[in-house]
């Protein structure tokens, strides 16, 4: 265990008894969002990939302020070299985010990450604090295919740094998920390399995260036979919208909505957190970067999603 944790340990149990997100709490978290006897399913809880704030340099109240005007359940955070919260400083960042979004009743929902194994910088101290605050599942880093090495030796490495996760997972009584990305030399862009990865992994601890426009812009339509081989280790779905060959765009206006994807999470009986994400010019070609512009995007972007679900269910 890192020196930070140890030396923040003290100030986070005082923050957690203050907010009410300790672990006995974040054991029960999916119960919050289950629907009464004899009423319809409830939606899953979905998170905006907060990345998008980073865009007007917002601060963690501001983004939980839009969070809640829009009416979404929580964020998920990107803690990572760059990100909303720098991995150095997750002990004094990500409980001042914690505690910015419970104020306005949301939660920290997921985290995104860059780590690899649980020897990347900071691993430990993340996930732990993490767990405290009801995460379960955390988005990995990228491993990219280096030149002149066969794929099957970078494959058996990757697979043994998430059997080292796959222990600390189950002592944190958490998830690792690796998300399928669009580019080239780019691990799992393929789908099913991905799912070799993690394949000899229980995927109680080690997951997928399937983001399905990013399947179809390398897949197509093959995305469902993909989807059907890695379905035993599926955890997390991403969504944006998405026009072929690769231009992501405002929900509705793409391919997302009649593929079929939110019939099949119903089938699944699909409850865990989605993760939003806003990846096109919300603000509109010429146009500045305003709150108010974002926050219109954002709620456009979950009504759509919503009817998505809904209509799926």
């Amino acid at each position: 265990m890192s020196q930070s944790f140890h030396e923040t340990r003290v100030g986070r149990r005082r923050f957690l008894s203050r907010v009410g997100c300790g672990v006995a709490a974040a054991a029960a978290w999916p119960a919050a969002f289950e629907a009464p006897a004899g009423e319809a399913p409830a939606l899953p809880p979905i998170a905006t990939f907060s990345k998008v704030f980073q865009e007007l340099k917002l601060s963690y109240d501001e983004s939980a302020e839009i969070t809640a005007a829009v009416g979404l359940d929580g964020v998920d955070c990107p803690v990572r070299p760059g990100g909303q919260v720098a991995p150095e400083r997750v002990g004094e960042e990500l409980p001042r985010y914690v505690e910015a979004l419970g104020k306005r009743k949301l939660r920290l929902l997921l985290l995104t990450t860059a780590i690899l194994s649980p020897a990347t910088p900071h691993a430990e101290t993340i996930l732990r604090l993490a767990r405290q605050f009801g995460v379960k599942y955390y988005r990995l880093g990228y491993w990219n295919y280096r030149n002149g090495e066969t794929p099957g030796r970078l494959l058996r490495e990757i697979q043994a740094q998430l059997k080292d996760l796959e222990r600390l997972n189950r002592e944190l009584g958490m998830c690792a998920i690796f998300q399928n990305h669009s580019g080239g030399g780019i691990v799992g862009a393929k789908v099913r390399d991905m799912y070799e990865a993690v394949r000899c992994c229980d995927p109680e601890f080690v997951g997928i995260a399937f983001d399905l426009s990013h399947a179809l812009i390398e897949l197509g339509e093959d995305w469902r036979t993909a989807f059907n081989e890695l379905r035993s280790h599926f955890r997390i779905a991403y969504v944006k919208d998405v026009k072929r060959p690769s231009h992501f765009c405002r929900f509705g206006e793409g391919e997302l909505g009649p593929s079929g994807f939110f019939k099949l999470l119903a089938s699944l009986g699909y409850r865990a957190p989605v993760s939003m994400h806003t990846e096109y010019d919300w603000e509109g070609k010429g146009n500045p970067k305003t709150r108010e512009a974002l926050t219109k995007a954002l709620g456009d972007d979950l009504g759509v999603l919503r009817r998505w679900l809904a209509a799926g269910a």
